[in-house]
């Protein structure tokens, strides 16, 4: 498995002191009782600094609302191992902006021990209040792609993964063999008449969440930037102004997507939010789902016995169409002037050496790891469904933390004033440059 991480990674590019003394006895009765209450002292002495080391409060920052409850009971175990260390939880995510409620805590003096960063841009904004970890014990064990986002231009690694992800449009395998469906989509064509299929079989094809502006500014947009022949190169042109997303071939394809989950989807998208996309998808509602498999947890409690895998999200019928998104979705990042960051280090290395980290990571988190000491355990099926895309090479990257600091949302709003019928696709894609243009 060690090697199938590694091959993974070049696809998308991760003494207790103690002392006793004796005086000298008179015979060896003697040395042995002093021996032992020396021996007893020094055991007592040795425990009692441990139960009297300094008392410890980590303020632990995320956005990750689908693992809250297992991270919460991780660091219970973490603290009843290390007793002197509480570690205080606080999420904010799903329909909140992570970033905003970041930003307004540094700017009270709130500063939490440990937040997360999304790398790239985003490391550059924070760079000056993030800690160097670049030799933590971790390092050694992380995959290649892992450190990509969170190593500055100093050459300093200042994040650590949280995991690797992948998304597309997951779907519901026998919902389509009740369509008829006997083939899977690989591309647009493929995909509209399944979705078509599915109407005719009075089945709804999508469950549309355009509610919430990270799945469609950030998600879905990603598609036509990281369809580009060099993404990299495509948005660094959009910065030095030789680029444009109006004329793009890419981006004038990306209408097929927003029309289609429209035309067949849930009604009222606009109004759909992250909770109620994937109800519906989980309760049968609706046979596609736009996520990622950070929805997996959250599927099985309501149907245990769902039937999934991933499709792409296809702008066309290239070949290259059938392809995921995967990626490092974010990083634990610390605060270098923490008053605790000795035991914030701790904590970070614990999550992913310990038995119990690692048990957590793979087997409560689902999570795909971005360490090769991590075997992945315990994923489900839509885990499984993102390394086989991996392992087939079948993979394209996720862009939005090379774009303009806020640009995401703007976008987000610009297609839900399309989606509404407020402005026509032309009137979109002027808009993404100009927000681009004003951000840049």
């Amino acid at each position: 498995m060690k090697k199938l991480f590694i091959f993974i990674a070049f696809l998308f590019a991760l003494g207790i002191f103690a002392g006793c003394s004796s005086d000298d006895a008179d015979n060896t009765t003697g040395d042995a009782e002093n021996n032992s209450e020396t021996t007893n002292a020094g055991e007592e002495e040795n425990n009692s600094g441990d139960t009297e080391k300094e008392e410890v409060t980590l303020d632990f920052f995320q956005f990750k609302v689908e693992i809250a409850d297992p991270l919460r009971a991780m660091l219970d175990e973490f603290e009843a191992e290390h007793p002197h260390i509480t570690v205080n939880l606080e999420t904010v995510g799903g329909g909140a902006d992570y970033g905003a409620a970041l930003k307004a805590k540094f700017a009270s003096g709130e500063k939490p021990d440990i937040f997360n960063n999304g790398g790239f841009k985003e490391l550059d904004l924070w760079l000056e209040h993030l800690a160097d970890l670049s030799n933590e014990p971790w390092v050694d064990n992380l995959l290649p792609i892992g450190k990509v986002p969170m190593t500055a231009d100093d050459g300093n690694l200042y994040g650590m993964p949280v995991n690797l992800e992948g998304y597309g449009f997951v779907y519901n395998k026998d919902l389509f063999e009740e369509a008829g469906i006997t083939e899977k989509p690989t591309n647009y064509t493929e995909l509209l008449a399944a979705a078509k299929q599915l109407e005719e079989a009075g089945i709804t094809a999508f469950s549309a969440g355009y509610a919430e502006w990270w799945v469609i500014g950030q998600h879905l947009l990603n598609i036509p930037f990281a369809q580009q022949d060099d993404p990299v190169a495509f948005i660094e042109g959009l910065y030095e102004g030789t680029e444009s997303m109006i004329g793009n071939p890419h981006f004038e394809e990306f209408q097929n997507v927003i029309d289609m989950e429209i035309n067949y989807g849930n009604d009222n998208p606009l109004t759909t939010d992250y909770n109620t996309q994937v109800t519906q998808f989980a309760a049968g509602e609706t046979a596609m789902l736009q996520q990622g498999n950070w929805t997996e947890n959250m599927i099985y409690e309501i149907n245990p016995d769902i039937n999934m895998a991933f499709l792409p999200i296809p702008l066309n019928d290239e070949e290259s169409a059938d392809s995921l998104p995967v990626g490092v979705p974010n990083n634990w990042a610390l605060h270098k002037d923490s008053d605790n960051l000795e035991e914030a280090k701790l904590l970070l290395d614990w999550m992913v050496s310990s038995e119990t980290g690692k048990r957590y990571m793979t087997e409560e988190f689902a999570f795909i790891p971005a360490f090769d000491n991590i075997e992945p355990a315990g994923l489900g099926a839509l885990g499984e469904s993102i390394l086989e895309y991996s392992v087939e090479d079948k993979t394209i990257p996720w862009t939005w933390f090379r774009w303009p600091d806020g640009a995401n949302q703007e976008f987000a709003a610009t297609i839900q004033e399309y989606a509404a019928g407020q402005i026509e696709y032309d009137a979109l894609l002027e808009k993404f440059q100009t927000i681009w243009d004003n951000l840049k």
